[in-house]
């Protein structure tokens, strides 16, 4: 089968394309015939940072943890699935588990589910790990429900854009910040409030529209050095939510407020074992919102897979709106 593999750390110019043997399916997993697979910033860091926290695989290694495909085989015990199913995931591409930038894959039935049926191929895999995500941090940590005021921070990136839509099909009201006029309207069409954090204070988009108060959640896609800007923006003991937490932090503001600090780090089933069965439950759900015309991915471009070092250009360049795919097969 043909695969993208880095040989070492570095650049986008360290993927090749190259054969591998085929996988088989072990016990409790499936083979998988990759459709299309999707780039995220976890890809970016383990293509360049080589393995220095404990997802990252060692080189040589085949990277992507997204994927959409076609199930071609079981293996023992798996009465989930069949052959022929139209299944989507997160489920490669970290510590020991081959990517998903190849033709085929192996992966555990507790961390996939069946594909969105009014999506296509390409952006059912936009979807997997941004999705899960976000749903971990507005509803597993903080419990958003309609009555809630929720500040989304880059509101048109990966993460962020599916963030506005499921908080929106909660009821609840919804703010996102983000920069520049496409992405701003973006962020308007989604059905959230856009705030340009270049030209608005946290002081002053908080007076506007809390009256001072502070948002009751604040889910921050940046993080890092932006996690001071959540703390400002959240109400007394309020909850703000991450997804980069790595690095130093100074927490006096979330401690002067009395704020809960959630780190998301939705790969934890991969690396370690632990929890693979909500995530299967999460893509289920997320699947059912969408067919139901209550979230859909934006993909901002879609790239071959012998492009996949362009794909990772593209979301280095912090240019694109939604997600980058990368298309497996035709």
């Amino acid at each position: 089968m043909k695969v993208q593999m880095i040989r070492s750390n570095g650049g986008p110019e360290v993927f090749e394309l190259c054969e591998l043997e085929r996988p088989s399916p072990g016990a409790g997993e499936v083979l998988v015939k990759v459709a299309a697979s999707s780039v995220n910033t976890a890809d970016l860091m383990a293509r360049a940072m080589g393995p220095v926290v404990d997802f990252i695989p060692h080189p040589p290694a085949v990277l992507g943890m997204d994927f959409s495909g076609t199930v071609e085989a079981v293996g023992e015990g798996v009465e989930e699935f069949s052959v022929g199913d139209k299944v989507f995931g997160c489920a490669g591409g970290v510590a020991q588990h081959q990517g998903t930038l190849a033709e085929y894959l192996t992966a555990d039935v507790q961390l996939i589910a069946r594909k969105p049926t009014t999506l296509s191929m390409t952006q059912a895999a936009a979807l997997p790990l941004v999705s899960i995500t976000a749903f971990e941090a507005l509803f597993d940590r903080m419990s958003l429900g309609s009555d809630h005021r929720v500040l989304i921070h880059g509101g048109a990136g990966g993460v962020g854009h599916v963030a506005i839509q499921l908080a929106v099909s909660a009821g609840a009201t919804v703010y996102a910040t983000d920069s520049g006029a496409e992405r701003l309207a973006t962020i308007t069409k989604l059905g959230a409030t856009p705030i340009d954090y270049k030209t608005t204070s946290v002081e002053e988009y908080v007076a506007q529209y809390t009256d001072n108060a502070g948002f009751d959640f604040v889910f921050d896609t940046v993080g890092g050095p932006n996690l001071p800007t959540s703390f400002a923006a959240v109400k007394l003991n309020g909850h703000v939510a991450t997804t980069v937490s790595i690095g130093t932090v100074d927490l006096t503001k979330a401690h002067l407020r009395g704020a809960t600090l959630h780190v998301i780090y939705m790969l934890i089933p991969l690396i370690h074992g632990d929890g693979g069965k909500r995530h299967g439950e999460i893509l289920t759900r997320v699947a059912e919102l969408v067919d139901a015309g209550k979230l859909k991915p934006i993909v901002d471009s879609v790239f071959s897979l012998e492009s996949a070092a362009d794909a990772h250009r593209k979301l280095e360049s912090k240019r694109a709106v939604g997600k980058v795919v990368v298309q497996v097969a035709e």
